[in-house]
């Protein structure tokens, strides 16, 4: 049952921003842009060692029809050796916000190898590279560990590399088979992480540094599916499952 203070941010949201993926083709320009390559030299592998490099503009890695977004993972030789391309939709200078409510409904794709997540990223990057500016893993996805969903937000107090992190994973069955919501709710003090409603992970302002709360600035939203890497491939990589979708229902952004 959703709580009461959930119930009253319903009543008070204003729908800003959305994609419905309703047109055909490439993804909407106006509203998506691409994060390309591998992340090299500085980030290889997008500093987790992921295995795919990541197009732009390419139908078979990204593209609209029968009103989803599909993004597409896919085994084949391409630049800098990689093995896998596939994308990374960015809404960097086309949507950017600070406080609201963002949510996507999703399918995830399946197979051991699969990175799937709906996450948000600084625009200005105003306390410096990560994590010192923070992180919003609003859903990640992986794919041997196909009946759990995770929402963490990193922070330079609060990151995986101290084993501090705030995650926590919500137990749901069907995540390949079917679509679910994923949203934060993203306030001064606080952001709460939902599945259908279903709020399991908050997050407080404890109100000292930017090193435990980098979350007063602007934030853009990202939408990716990566293969392997230092999670995803923790139980190795099928080589024989690909090409592997993300589907996505439709993107929106209330605010308070």
């Amino acid at each position: 049952m959703c709580s009461a203070q959930y119930i009253r941010g319903a009543l008070e949201r204003k729908l800003v921003w959305q994609d419905e993926f309703n047109r055909s083709g490439l993804p909407d320009s106006t509203k998506w842009g691409y994060d390309l390559g591998s992340g090299c030299p500085n980030l290889c592998g997008w500093g987790n060692n992921e295995l795919q490099y990541y197009t732009a503009h390419r139908s078979e890695n990204a593209r609209v029809e029968n009103g989803l977004l599909l993004i597409e993972a896919r085994r084949e030789k391409w630049l800098e050796n990689k093995n896998y391309t596939s994308a990374r939709l960015v809404s960097k200078n086309k949507g950017d916000w600070k406080y609201g409510r963002m949510e996507a409904r999703i399918k995830c794709p399946g197979g051991r190898g699969t990175w799937a997540a709906f996450w948000m990223l600084p625009t200005e990057w105003k306390y410096g590279g990560w994590p010192h500016s923070g992180e919003v893993d609003i859903m990640e996805h992986i794919g041997f560990k196909s009946d759990t969903v995770y929402a963490t937000a990193h922070t330079a107090a609060f990151t995986n590399t101290k084993g501090t992190e705030n995650t926590r994973g919500f137990f749901l069955p069907d995540t390949e088979s079917a679509f679910h919501v994923y949203a934060v709710e993203w306030r001064p003090d606080r952001m709460d992480f939902f599945v259908d409603d279903v709020r399991y992970n908050t997050f407080l302002n404890q109100n000292k540094t930017s090193s435990e709360w980098p979350f007063d600035q602007s934030f853009h939203l990202i939408l990716n599916l990566a293969v392997g890497g230092n999670w995803g491939a923790m139980k190795g990589v099928d080589e024989t499952i690909w090409p592997r979708r993300m589907e996505v229902d439709y993107v929106r952004v209330y605010t308070f």
